[in-house]
């Protein structure tokens, strides 16, 4: 079955650097893109970013272009997201999701929290 395992959350101060990392499982990894998306209690979870399935794609919400990135190792099967520049607006949980044979499939989610 599919899985997806966030890791990597944790508190920082703004300005703050976290790298978060998605180990999949279940799925033939290289061949799908994968999304980070993150939400905020009350509110809808938002596409943070997306890489291709070689990771020569990606693409970045407005919200953190420039200041994340986006990667992956198709030989571990994990997915990161390199957050630099943190600010306190970025605090949320943050998943890695994948779509295979049309369903979408959400890991546990990481907490990161952005606070002085």
């Amino acid at each position: 079955q599919v899985q997806l395992v966030e890791s990597g959350g944790g508190l920082v101060q703004p300005g703050g650097s976290l790298r978060l990392s998605c180990a999949a499982s279940g799925f033939t990894f290289s061949i799908k893109a994968m999304m980070w998306y993150r939400q905020v209690p009350g509110r809808e979870r938002e596409l943070v970013a997306s890489i291709g399935s070689t990771g020569t794609y990606t693409n970045y919400a407005d919200s953190v272009k420039g200041r994340c990135t986006t990667s992956r190792d198709n030989t571990k099967n994990t997915v990161y997201l390199q957050m630099n520049s943190l600010k306190p607006e970025d605090t949320a949980v943050y998943y890695c999701s994948v779509l295979v044979s049309n369903q979408r499939y959400w890991g546990q989610g990481t907490q990161v929290t952005v606070s002085s």
